[in-house]
């Protein structure tokens, strides 16, 4: 998220960006991407196949995480681009909060057994968005010499929710070059007539209608917590402290190596223009 915690931090310093935000918003996603197809689409019988899936996924060790604390930017272009996490009055000069962490999980099931998931949130970043990226592999042979980026399948949740495939094509014209594009579902743009409610327009409504489909069964959120309470009572004795990355940018730095150490390739090379022709 591109948002500071400024006005917050005494709230967020109780709990960090691992309560606030992975341990249950995208271990929810993780779940929706990684449980096989239910029954049917019963609200018992989805969360049914949520549970099964954290019920593969062991507790996560210190050496499994990335952890980030934001600085102010000196040259940033706002006011409250130049704050760090600790200059917000709420938040003590001593503080070790996480406001920025890089995790990875393994389902150890028969499909994705040896599939790393890698779970990347943080405040104060160069980008607000949410998104899943599925990256596949590289090809075997590649008849362009070593120059195509992995095909990725994206599925853009907020904001300007998308469904796109990255994908090498051959660059128009005479050359024989390949270059990156992307297959793209643009939900703005194919269905204009639609309004598309947002997040808690969608949660309320389900309320009201009492369907718990998007709702938190006790199960599900006991699996969760068997997840990461170990490792949250680690930090919270001082086992491991966040590394500084400075306001607007992509995060902390060793969380890059991280990723690519568990088979992820970012090249940079590519950005999706939600809307542009």
């Amino acid at each position: 998220a591109v948002v500071s915690t400024q006005s917050t931090g005494g709230y967020f310093d109780t709990n960090g960006i691992i309560r606030d935000v992975m341990q249950n918003h995208l271990l929810q996603i993780l779940c929706l991407v990684a449980m096989e197809r239910p029954v049917s689409v019963d609200a018992s019988d989805i969360r049914d196949e949520k549970v099964k899936v954290l019920k593969f996924i062991k507790p996560i060790e210190l050496d499994d995480v990335v952890l980030g604390q934001y600085v102010g930017n000196p040259t940033g272009p706002t006011d409250d681009s130049k704050l760090g996490y600790k200059d917000d009055p709420g938040v003590p000069n001593d503080s070790k909060t996480a406001t920025f962490a890089c995790a990875k999980l393994n389902i150890d099931n028969d499909r994705w057994a040896g599939v790393p998931f890698i779970m990347k949130c943080g405040k104060a970043m160069n980008e607000r968005k949410a998104e899943i990226r599925v990256q596949f592999k590289d090809t075997p042979s590649d008849i362009f010499g070593s120059k195509c980026q992995r095909n990725e399948l994206v599925i853009r949740v907020q904001p300007d929710e998308a469904v796109y495939c990255k994908m090498n094509v051959k660059s128009p014209g005479m050359s024989f070059e390949a270059e990156e594009s992307e297959l793209n579902l643009t939900y703005h743009e194919r269905f204009q007539d639609i309004d598309l409610p947002d997040a808690y327009e969608r949660l309320i409504l389900d309320f009201i209608l009492g369907t718990q489909t998007n709702f938190v069964r006790t199960d599900e959120l006991a699996e969760a917590w068997r997840i990461f309470t170990p490792l949250l009572h680690k930090l919270d004795a001082g086992s491991k402290d966040p590394v500084d990355y400075q306001y607007g940018s992509r995060g902390v730095a060793a969380a890059d190596q991280f990723i690519k150490e568990s088979g992820f390739k970012f090249s940079g090379t590519y950005k999706w223009n939600a809307g542009k022709k």
